[in-house]
């Protein structure tokens, strides 16, 4: 039916193929994240052809700052906006927008946080009424006082830390996506004094990332001030932000932890980039719904057990036969035919009192998951039956010294899944489809064996860091367990490929359920084995899908809206596009989640697109 509402006949329109490309623009645009350099060759050619950029972000941000404060019904007349404006462009897109709200009224400061201000941007903001306060002694602005001591210097900085504390609505303008490494200067005192010095900000798990607003009411410009913008660290002071304006497309540091924790709800502003360019790829991939349903098998109508993909299990021990139970129960629940299991007797007891569709003992498998609940060397028997038959089963894997009829053997051996207590039984050397879900701690200690010291603290400051360097000194395909899942691996051409998921609600810390995700995610890959077989650069993409699975199965049992990945609100042609949320939801178990499973399948399903 058309427009005027007359039925219409005939091929379907050229412009049905420009929509179906835009949408596939978007889509790519709100779970990719792009490296500065990539950014910056995206803009080169808009800037080019005179699209003022600057223009265009200011007003997005100024328009979403008075969404909001309608939506909260601040009084305008009361309010307080201070712009914390640094030289760059930055500092340009924060005074236009800061110019902006002085027009409707606002009162609006600016405070310089260097030596200059973006010369259009400040004339802008002059004009519309705001008010410039300088700190650097050796300033070159127009209006700024010259021949500061620097105890005149001190007490200026001291009134403006005073100033900032008490605004409404901080506009943090101060660095841009050029800027690495810690803060240094007069930014990084602002930053520590009305920031925060290290570690993530802390956060109440709300649907959606709602906003949970206190004053001052922090609004980030393009990225919070002291993160790292490529490899989402915390390298010093930094500016946590209760909402990020984020323009032209995601930077690293909006999906990589703990950076991410300090962004709070993104605004991403489209400035049309063409995204997906082959030339163009993504330093950073969010798994969402399609990485999940890509890696589910549908079941065939001729389909015997064997066909839908069996998984063995080592896991579960005479003192954790638990693990056993929820790693098993897990993979069974996870679109497979079948599982096997070797324990001990204990754990082969409650395993199928709990389940008795397993089948115990050896047989052949399309994959493996070991160590849950298995003790590492340190704490357990040397002589552990677990340990040993772990062991024996990832000597097939290992790849280094291997002779050529024995590296053969190892690349097609079936995709393992290597947890916890099996980590440090792992070889030196192994291929893409050994798939390794240490938690922060487990990380340390693999990384310290492997001859580079770190501390569960130093891996919850990179995790990115830590993921590459376990996939570039072992071989293996990464998980780095966490609220946001980082997994890096191999991507067949000597490089690597990175992914996040952040699909699980904060309720998900729980004890079981990473022996949940081991199990879900050696069903998934046993249902991909063959195809990781021939491409084990796919793996990576079957274990983020499998973090997904985990993560909605998880809020499906707990009835939660919340996650920690929210797609960003997106801005375009004036309007902001977002989806309502309603529940927190409620605390759940491990189990729960294998109960949840079924539905969050059946979910997936329903809209898989499959030959």
């Amino acid at each position: 039916m058309n427009d005027s509402g007359t039925t219409t006949t005939g091929p379907t329109p050229h412009t049905d193929d420009a929509d179906i490309d835009e949408d596939l623009r978007v889509d790519t645009l709100l779970s990719s994240a792009f490296d500065t350099a990539t950014i910056r060759a995206l803009e080169r050619p808009l800037l080019d052809d005179g699209v003022p950029l600057m223009r265009i972000a200011a007003g997005a941000a100024a328009k979403h700052i008075l969404d909001v404060i309608a939506d909260e019904e601040w009084d305008p007349a009361t309010l307080r906006v201070c712009v914390l404006a640094g030289a760059g462009d930055n500092g340009g897109d924060g005074l236009y927008c800061g110019a902006a709200l002085a027009a409707e009224g606002f009162n609006v400061t600016a405070i310089a946080v260097g030596r200059a201000l973006h010369d259009a941007a400040f004339d802008a903001f002059r004009r519309s009424g705001g008010h410039v306060f300088t700190l650097d002694p050796n300033a070159r602005i127009p209006g700024a006082p010259s021949g500061m001591s620097s105890g005149e210097a001190g007490q200026r900085l001291e009134q403006a830390v005073q100033f900032v504390s008490r605004a409404h609505i901080i506009i943090d303008a101060m660095t841009g996506i050029g800027v690495e490494g810690a803060l240094r200067g007069i930014p990084a005192a602002i930053a520590a004094a009305v920031g925060a010095q290290d570690g993530a900000p802390r956060r109440i798990a709300l649907p959606d990332d709602e906003l949970d607003i206190e004053f001052p009411f922090v609004v980030a410009i393009d990225t919070p001030s002291g993160i790292g913008v490529n490899d989402g660290t915390l390298p010093g002071p930094y500016i946590p932000a209760d909402m990020t304006m984020m323009f032209g497309a995601l930077k690293p540091c909006a999906v990589l932890p703990p950076a991410s924790y300090a962004c709070g709800r993104i605004t991403l502003v489209d400035f049309g980039f063409d995204v997906d360019d082959t030339d163009v790829e993504p330093a950073v991939e969010v798994a969402d719904r399609a990485f999940a349903q890509s890696a589910i098998r549908i079941p065939n109508i001729e389909d015997a057990k064997y066909d839908r993909g069996v998984t063995g299990l080592i896991t579960g021990s005479v003192h954790y036969p638990g693990a056993a139970v929820l790693s098993t129960a897990a993979a069974a629940r996870s679109n497979i035919g079948m599982v096997r299991y070797l324990g001990p007797e204990r754990a082969q007891n409650l395993v199928l009192n709990a389940l008795p569709e397993a089948v115990i003992g050896k047989g052949h498998v399309q994959s493996w998951v070991v160590g849950c609940g298995v003790p590492d060397g340190t704490h357990g028997d040397a002589d552990d039956m677990q340990r040993a038959a772990i062991a024996a089963l990832l000597h097939h894997y290992a790849l280094d010294d291997a002779d050529d009829m024995d590296e053969e053997a190892a690349l097609t051996m079936p995709p393992i899944v290597v947890d916890a207590g099996a980590l440090d039984l792992l070889p030196a050397h192994v291929p893409a489809q050994v798939v390794l879900t240490p938690h922060a701690g487990e990380m340390a200690a693999l990384l310290t064996r492997l001859g580079h010291d770190r501390t569960a603290q130093d891996v919850n400051g990179h995790p990115l860091e830590s993921a590459a360097l376990a996939c570039e000194l072992t071989g293996a395909t990464v998980l780095l367990k966490g609220a946001m899942t980082v997994i890096v691996g191999p991507d067949g051409t000597g490089a690597t490929r990175t992914l996040v998921c952040g699909r699980a609600p904060a309720f998900l810390a729980t004890a079981g359920a990473g022996d949940v995700l081991a199990g879900i995610t050696g069903a998934m890959l046993a249902q991909q084995a063959d195809a990781i077989i021939t491409d084990p650069s796919l793996t990576a993409e079957v274990v983020a899908g499998a973090a997904y699975v985990h993560g909605l199965a998880a809020a499906l049992a707990s009835h939660s809206d919340q996650r920690f990945w929210n797609e960003p609100v997106l801005f375009s042609d004036g309007a902001s596009k977002a989806h309502t949320v309603e529940s927190v939801g409620h605390p759940i178990v491990a189990s729960d989640v294998i109960d949840a499973l079924p539905d969050a399948f059946d979910m997936l399903n329903a809209t898989a697109r499959y030959e």
